[in-house]
């Protein structure tokens, strides 16, 4: 981990705290997830921290706009000795990869990509997530000022508008955690059968 981070550093790419990688490995391995989806691989690092709470017979789908970042990410699985049929990286924009996903295919969501659209990775991920699945938002910076009515920032306002949408949806079952800079996660519930 200390390898990623240094090249995350090098990068210039904000890497998760180890709080709220340490919150993702328990997650990974308290729901048993065998598919899950991360949204802004960035060096690799809050991929790490979710292969070791999934399952040996999981992968990890995760996207990224820039390839010298999935280069870092890659070399950081390696070094980890994870084996490559475990990760799936995908080089693009989540708002153009996340329609392609299958629906109610995955365990879980971490969702760490372009602020600014958070919002948007929502509206998929909660079609993405199989009922008992967890979708976490990272909203960074920007989780200080989601409860700030003026703070009128970009960010700011999608992450609360993110929050919203979360704290909005009846399959959902949503906690605020104050890790970092905040963390909105949410339990896809499991929908009684119809007679």
């Amino acid at each position: 981990m200390a390898s990623a981070r240094e090249r995350a550093a090098d990068l210039g790419v904000d890497a998760v705290a180890p709080s709220v990688g340490a919150l993702l490995s328990v997650l990974a391995a308290a729901g048993g997830a065998k598919s899950v989806v991360e949204v802004g691989t960035g060096a690799g690092i809050s991929g790490l921290w979710l292969l070791s709470g999934m399952r040996p017979d999981s992968v990890l789908t995760t996207i990224e706009t820039e390839p010298e970042f999935q280069a870092a990410a890659k070399i950081g699985f390696q070094q980890a000795g994870v084996a490559p049929n475990r990760t799936r990286l995908i080089n693009g924009h989540a708002l153009d990869v996340l329609p392609r996903l299958a629906d109610a295919a995955y365990d879980l969501i971490f969702i760490d990509g372009e602020p600014v659209d958070h919002p948007r990775y929502v509206a998929d991920a909660v079609r993405l997530l199989r009922p008992g699945g967890v979708l976490v938002v990272n909203l960074g910076d920007a989780g200080y000022r989601v409860p700030d009515p003026n703070a009128v920032d970009d960010e700011a306002i999608a992450a609360r508008e993110a929050t919203q949408l979360i704290a909005a949806d009846e399959s959902l079952l949503p906690v605020v955690l104050p890790l970092a800079g905040g963390l909105v996660a949410a339990a896809k519930a499991f929908v009684p059968d119809e007679a």
